[in-house]
């Protein structure tokens, strides 16, 4: 079959693609750290046929103790290429939830320059809803060499946001908050111990929520008048960011389905920005 021009493979594509040798299923699925549920344990159990586990927390910065920031591209590299992936391969992903944590690693493989790499619509509950079957069988593909091209103008440090505050923001620049509202406002603690509460001076508040229904990514008309309504210009710059960088992707996502490309992430999201009182706070 013809791949899609849209970043999400319906669960119909990916039952075709099935077998074919330069497809990689990758599960994505991520838990918080209070959720009481394990991501890899659940994999084992139950999985798409030919996947294998992509650990968020492990493929990462081994030089911080941020969570799960963006790997090194000679550390990602290394990682998936032992995993038997390469930038060429055909890469879907989807996680347990439908859309929440796969729009992360769709993002890091976007970042390291592989070029066909999609999110399944729907993810794994879907997948089982319409008949598809799950394996617990492991899937040990041979070792690839994954030729990483990172590409640094989609991630914001703090020191660029900064920069952009300092600036104010004069070449309209928007940052879009995916926390929930009521973590946004500082009215509920963050689920990390020692964060403060509240959001970056100037940011949006967008909860990653709204942009996901029934585990799928809401429509584009959906998404044009959300995008309204929250008074985001599509035609200025937008930087996401969430909790800790996971969740943010999904707007990503959702705007390269519109075609939009003048977007970025910001890695340490609220887990940088919100410790210990070094950063401005609203």
């Amino acid at each position: 079959m013809q791949l899609p021009c849209s970043p999400l493979v319906s669960t119909d594509q990916l039952s075709e693609l099935l077998g074919n040798d330069n497809l990689r299923i990758i599960d994505a699925s991520w838990y918080l750290p209070n959720s009481e549920r394990n991501a890899l344990s659940e994999f084992n159990d139950q999985h798409i046929a030919g996947a294998t586990f992509f650990a968020i927390d492990k493929i990462a910065d081994k030089e911080t103790d941020l969570p799960h920031m963006a790997a090194s591209a000679e550390g990602f590299a290394q990682a998936v290429g032992e995993m038997g992936i390469s930038e060429k391969h055909n890469i879907v992903i989807y996680d347990v939830r439908g859309l929440f944590s796969a729009a992360r690693v769709w993002w890091n493989f976007s970042i390291m320059g592989a070029k066909n790499v999609f999110v399944l619509d729907g993810g794994l509950t879907k997948w089982i809803a319409d008949g598809y079957q799950v394996t617990d069988k492991m899937t040990n593909n041979k070792q690839e060499i994954f030729l990483a091209k990172e590409n640094y103008k989609w991630i914001y440090s703090a020191k660029d946001i900064l920069q952009l505050i300092s600036d104010g923001f004069a070449n309209g620049e928007q940052i879009v908050d995916m926390r929930p509202n009521e973590r946004f406002l500082g009215k509920v603690a963050e689920p990390r111990e020692g964060l403060i509460s509240g959001h970056i001076p100037k940011s949006k508040s967008f909860p990653f929520s709204e942009l996901v229904k029934d585990g799928r990514l809401i429509s584009q008309e959906e998404l044009k008048t959300l995008f309204q309504q929250k008074n985001i210009d599509l035609s200025k710059p937008i930087i996401s960011t969430c909790g800790s960088g996971v969740t943010a992707p999904i707007l990503n996502l959702a705007l390269t389905t519109l075609g939009i490309d003048n977007l970025s992430l910001y890695d340490g999201s609220w887990a940088q920005w919100g410790e210990g009182n070094k950063y401005p706070v609203t």
